[in-house]
C-alpha cells in the first residue's frame, strides 16, 4: 500500500522592515509550497494622525502636514489641499500660479515614476544599477524645487490662492534644458530593463489584472491604465489648467506588471511635454491671490481629487465657518491599492511575490497617514 502524501501550510512573514515593502508593510502569507493561497495585509506602523492634527490647525497650516503623506510625491498632497480650501473659499487663482503649479506638479510624477524604475529595477534582480542610475537624474530634479521652494523634500510650496513665490530668473530655462536630458535618459533607461530577456519573464503576464476588477476594489492610476481603461483626472475630469495642454494617456493592453511599468515610463515622456508646453505658455502677473493669513471658509464641504502619482489623490473638508476645518479627509491611492493585495496575490507563486508589490509602488507614509 502507496502512503499518500501531503503538504502542509507554511506562514511566511514579509516586513514590516524589509527592502521589498517600500517602506513598513507587514504582510502574513501562507503557502502551499510555492503557491500563495491566502494573504494578510498589516498597516498602521506609520500612523501618525494627520488628519486629526489637521483638524486642529489654521487652513493655511495644512501643507506642511500633508507634504508627508506621499512624500515622493508631496507636490500632489499640497495641491490637492489647496484645491479644496480654494473651492470652499470661492478663491480664483492667478494664472501664473496655475502653470507654476503644473510644472511643479509634472516634475514631481517624474521624479516619482523614475524613483519607481529604480526601485522596481532593484525589486526584480538588478540590485543597484538601476536605483543608483536614476538617482542622477532626481537630484536634479531636487535642485531644481528646492531653488523655488526653498526645500529638497517636504517642499511646502503650494499656497492657498497660489503658490509661495515666484519662479527665480533663470529657472524656467533650466527646467526646459533638464527636460531635454530626461528626455534621452528615459530612452536609456527602457533599454536596460525594459525589453531585457529576463526582465520580461518577471513581469510578463505576471499579476494580471481586469478593468472590472479595478473598478470594483477602487483602484486608479497606472494599474487601472494597465488594464486598458483610458482614464486620468487629468483629462477626464480636468483641474487646475491641464485642459490647456495636448498629451496622452498611455493605456497598456494585458493588464499584467509589465504593462503597470511601461505606462510608467511613457507618463515620464508625457510629463516632459506637459512640462515643455508650460514653459512655453506661462504668462506674466502674480502668483498668489490677496487673501488674510487665517481664512474663515463658509459653513459648507468640498471635496477635490487630482491625478496623482499613484492614482486619484482626493482631499473632503467639511467646514464650520471657523478658521480650522471641522473634518478633513484623504483619499489616498496607495492605501485604495493595498487593499487589492489580498485578492490578487491568491494562486501566485512566491517568487512573483515581490514583482506585483513592487509595481503597485505603495508609499506608507499616505497609507497609515
Amino acid at each position: 500500500m502507496t502512503k499518500k502524501l501531503e503538504t502542509k501550510l507554511v506562514s511566511v512573514n514579509f516586513g514590516p522592515q524589509h527592502p521589498a515593502m517600500h517602506g513598513v508593510l507587514y504582510i502574513k502569507a501562507e503557502l502551499d509550497g510555492e503557491v500563495i493561497v491566502e494573504v494578510e495585509p498589516n498597516i498602521g506602523y506609520l500612523h501618525r494622525s494627520m488628519e486629526k492634527i489637521f483638524e486642529n490647525r489654521y487652513y493655511n497650516q495644512s501643507i506642511a502636514i500633508v507634504d508627508r503623506a506621499d512624500y515622493i510625491g508631496p507636490m500632489f498632497n499640497e495641491t490637492v489641499i489647496a484645491l479644496t480650501i480654494e473651492k470652499l473659499l470661492g478663491v480664483t487663482v492667478p494664472e501664473r500660479a496655475e502653470f507654476l503649479r503644473v510644472i511643479a506638479m509634472e516634475l514631481n510624477r517624474i521624479a516619482s515614476h523614475g524613483f519607481f524604475w529604480g526601485n522596481f529595477g532593484q525589486d526584480i534582480g538588478c540590485f543597484f544599477t538601476t536605483f543608483l542610475w536614476f538617482w542622477r537624474e532626481r537630484e536634479m530634479i531636487y535642485d531644481l524645487l528646492e531653488e523655488i521652494s526653498g526645500y529638497r523634500m517636504h517642499h511646502n510650496y503650494m499656497r492657498v490662492g497660489g503658490v509661495n513665490k515666484d519662479a527665480p530668473e533663470g529657472w524656467l530655462d533650466k527646467v526646459g534644458a533638464f527636460c531635454d536630458e530626461m528626455e534621452k535618459r528615459v530612452e536609456v533607461y527602457e533599454n536596460l530593463l525594459s525589453y531585457n530577456e529576463i526582465f520580461l519573464a518577471r513581469t510578463k503576464n505576471i499579476g494580471k489584472m481586469t478593468k472590472q476588477w479595478c473598478i470594483d476594489w477602487g483602484i486608479t492610476g497606472p494599474l487601472l491604465r494597465a488594464t486598458g481603461f483610458k482614464w486620468d483626472l487629468r483629462k477626464n475630469d480636468p483641474y487646475s489648467i491641464y485642459n490647456q495642454f495636448d498629451f496622452d494617456v498611455p493605456t497598456g493592453t494585458n493588464g499584467d506588471v509589465w504593462d503597470a511599468y511601461k505606462i510608467r515610463m511613457e507618463e515620464i515622456k508625457e510629463s516632459i511635454k506637459i512640462v515643455r508646453q508650460a514653459i512655453e505658455k506661462i504668462p506674466e502677473g502674480p502668483v498668489r491671490a490677496k487673501l488674510p493669513m487665517k481664512v474663515k471658509p463658509p459653513k459648507g464641504e468640498a471635496y477635490c481629487r487630482i491625478e496623482g502619482a499613484r492614482g486619484e489623490l482626493g482631499c473632503y473638508i467639511v467646514s464650520q465657518g471657523e478658521n480650522k476645518p471641522y473634518r478633513m479627509k484623504l483619499r489616498a491611492p496607495s492605501f485604495i491599492n493595498l487593499a487589492s493585495l489580498q485578492d490578487i496575490l491568491k494562486g501566485q507563486m512566491i517568487a512573483d511575490f515581490v514583482a506585483i508589490i513592487g509595481v503597485y509602488d505603495p508609499v506608507m507614509g499616505e497609507v497609515d497617514r
